[in-house]
């Protein structure tokens, strides 16, 4: 992480919570409203978009270009616009959008931001449940309606008592789906749908590991910067940087991260049986 001044920090984190703050009034008026629409963004399966990913989007982005006009910003929604002062804003108003219109309260917006190193600061906002993870620059807390916790990962947790995550059944191609079945047979407990919620989780100490393919870069910024602030480990299942999505592998501490990406890369390699 590059150095950067404490006045400089204050004002990234004041933004990021003012960015979260323009999300949550958008997205709760829709939240579990029978009047929310939805399109298709993909027709060859289901990706869905509605008017308040679209509109919260907007919002974040005016916060930023109000109190940061010379930064750059990679929304889910809007694409790039590119910056001058080396940080660039990572956002996606609405991380999980079939739960979302499914009423479940397992999304969440995620806002972080980043220089040429990868993200330094980052909050998954649940607005419905009223709990902001919040991690980086030196932060690692929990705030749920106004209370203030600290944040740590489960730095004992072993794979055969491992809670794992991922959010749909297939993860990715077949291959990847194979690896991931692989590493199920492992743990102690296997779970799915939670979307960028799982994530918050394993920052918080609940979950061991989330594993993901297909991400993109706004799926996995602020969740990195959340987890790695409490004490995790978030790579790609080469063990290389994720800043840019792709398959992920995020875990509470290094035995365990080894041993996840150990059995997903044996998996890969054996090939079809």
């Amino acid at each position: 992480m590059s150095k950067i001044d404490k006045a400089t920090r204050d004002v990234l984190i004041e933004t990021a919570h003012a960015v979260a703050e323009a999300a949550r009034g958008i997205t709760l008026p829709f939240f579990r409203s029978r009047d929310l629409a939805t399109e298709n963004k993909r027709p060859a399966d289901f990706d869905p978009v509605t008017l308040a990913d679209q509109q919260a989007e907007q919002a974040m982005r005016a916060v930023i270009d109000e109190r940061r006009p010379a930064d750059g910003i990679l929304g889910e929604e809007f694409g790039a616009k590119p910056g001058t002062s080396g940080f660039t804003w990572v956002l996606d108003p609405i991380d999980g959008t079939r739960g979302f219109i499914s009423g479940t309260p397992t999304w969440g917006t995620l806002v972080s931001v980043r220089d040429a190193t990868g993200p330094l600061f980052g909050i998954i906002d649940q607005p419905y449940i009223g709990e902001q993870f919040c991690g980086g620059l030196g932060l690692s807390h929990l705030i749920r309606n106004a209370s203030v916790a600290p944040m740590g990962v489960n730095p004992a947790a072993t794979l055969s008592d491992a809670i794992l995550f991922t959010t749909f059944p297939e993860v990715g191609t077949p291959a990847d789906g194979a690896a991931f079945r692989a590493l199920s047979q492992k743990v102690k407990l296997t779970r799915y749908g939670m979307d960028c919620y799982a994530y918050a989780l394993l920052a918080a100490g609940h979950v061991d590991l989330v594993v993901e393919a297909g991400l993109n870069a706004y799926d996995i910024q602020a969740p990195i910067a959340v987890i790695q602030a409490a004490g995790g480990i978030v790579t790609n299942w080469e063990g290389r940087p994720a800043h840019d999505g792709g398959r992920v592998i995020a875990a509470s501490n290094a035995p365990l991260h080894a041993q996840a990406m150990h059995i997903l890369q044996g998996s890969l390699n054996s090939g079809p049986a």
